[in-house]
């Protein structure tokens, strides 16, 4: 299991309230990551795009992050799209928190 990148880790401080911040760094490390299919070689690092994916989506509600990691899931590539991501694999680099 990949643990989250420090970048991902400050999307999830920024989006999340302390309380529910472990909650969702264990779904992104458990549910959005190296069981996604073809990534089971990925480091954190080549995880972000899909995490951050799955972040931007949920706009820091933990419903909406359950429902992206499920997309995420089912087909990441719709997860891309979703999120704006899909059209350059830098794209989430260049991701601002309003």
């Amino acid at each position: 299991m990949a643990v989250l990148s420090e970048a991902t880790w400050e999307k999830v401080r920024d989006l999340f309230p302390p309380e529910q911040q472990d909650e969702v760094a264990k779904i992104l490390e458990t549910e959005c990551g190296n069981n996604l299919p073809f990534l089971e070689g990925e480091d954190p690092y080549g995880l972000e795009r899909f995490r951050f994916a799955a972040l931007k989506v949920s706009e820091g509600n933990m419903e909406k992050l359950r429902g992206a990691v499920k997309l995420a899931n089912s087909d990441w590539r719709d997860l891309l799209v979703a999120a704006g991501f899909a059209n350059s694999v830098h794209a989430h680099k260049h991701w601002v928190i309003p």
